[in-house]
């Protein structure tokens, strides 16, 4: 799996970073039954995380629907263009 991980999580790919916290978020989320505005506090947060990896079928559905934005539409398989390898990251 050829990814050029520095360009996807770069500052200047904000539009990919916010897809990624959304597909790990929003599972987490639903499956607890929670709104993005139940996490007032940290400690809410970090209990949300703890529970979440705590279980097997909500940790291997925010794996799987985290994968499920990796791919390059513009290429075949789970690869980046030779043209985005060859970037460098800032």
């Amino acid at each position: 799996m050829k990814i050029n991980w520095r360009i996807r999580f770069s500052k200047d790919n904000l539009a990919f970073i916010g897809r990624f916290v959304l597909a790990v978020a929003v599972p987490v989320l639903t499956y607890f039954g929670m709104k993005a505005t139940d996490l007032t506090t940290w400690s809410a947060l970090g209990d949300v995380f703890v529970r979440a990896i705590s279980n097997p079928y909500v940790l291997m559905f925010t794996v799987v629907n985290a994968i499920n934005i990796l791919p390059d539409p513009t290429t075949k398989g789970l690869k980046d263009s030779e043209l985005v390898l060859n970037k460098e990251g800032k």
